[in-house]
């Protein structure tokens, strides 16, 4: 549980979870610098493409200062091969009881993406108080999680989908977010993503 634990602390330190497409092994490495350069050491790999699972563990291999978790994780297969190859967090798209167990075997953070009060009480029921709101944009943002966070007070939500480097920061004044996520700094080359991710930790700096 203590990895988990710095998890949480290191995502609510920095505010900023970025999400990563890669489309070949040859952009893990300047994408990962580049994040690093700019003050992070969150990513979150999204699980989708060909090459994400080697990428995945190129990533955990050369930056395992790095919190490496891996995105759009959809089942139990997924996500243990996903644990395998260095993931240090798995992130859903929805709730999943059978990935939510694998993560609590492994004791690897899990963040299930809940827009509805069903789906959070779900991930309570199985010990979880983090969850992703995604897409942000199109249930309801901020005003939605104002709402739910009414009705459960000791949930956490890490905005994902429709947030930007315009709104970000009126996202993170709701103490009720623990960070926001999303790929909008992502954009790019090299050089675009290390000045994109200065900004945004400068923006959420100013929260801090």
């Amino acid at each position: 549980m203590k990895g988990m634990n710095e998890f949480f602390e290191e995502a609510g330190k920095v505010k900023i979870i970025p999400v990563i497409v890669f489309h070949g092994t040859e952009e893990v490495v300047p994408v990962m610098d580049a994040l690093k350069a700019g003050g992070l050491k969150i990513a979150e790999i999204t699980f989708r493409t060909e090459c994400a699972q080697e990428a995945l563990k190129m990533a955990a291999e050369k930056y395992p200062d790095f919190w490496v978790g891996a995105g759009t994780v959809l089942n139990e297969t997924q996500a243990r091969e996903a644990i395998g190859s260095g993931a240090k967090f798995i992130v859903g798209p929805g709730f999943s009881e059978s990935v939510c167990k694998v993560c609590q075997e492994q004791k690897i953070p899990y963040l299930p993406g809940c827009v509805t009060p069903t789906e959070i009480m779900q991930a309570l029921a199985c010990g979880l108080s983090v969850v992703k709101f995604f897409p942000a944009n199109i249930y309801g943002g901020l005003k939605a999680i104002r709402a739910l966070s009414a009705a459960f007070p000791k949930v956490k939500f890490i905005p994902t989908g429709g947030v930007n480097a315009e709104n970000m920061e009126e996202y993170l004044a709701f103490d009720k977010i623990l960070a926001v996520g999303g790929s909008w700094m992502m954009q790019g080359k090299a050089e675009d993503i290390l000045r994109n991710t200065k900004e945004c930790m400068e923006k959420a700096g100013k929260i801090r």
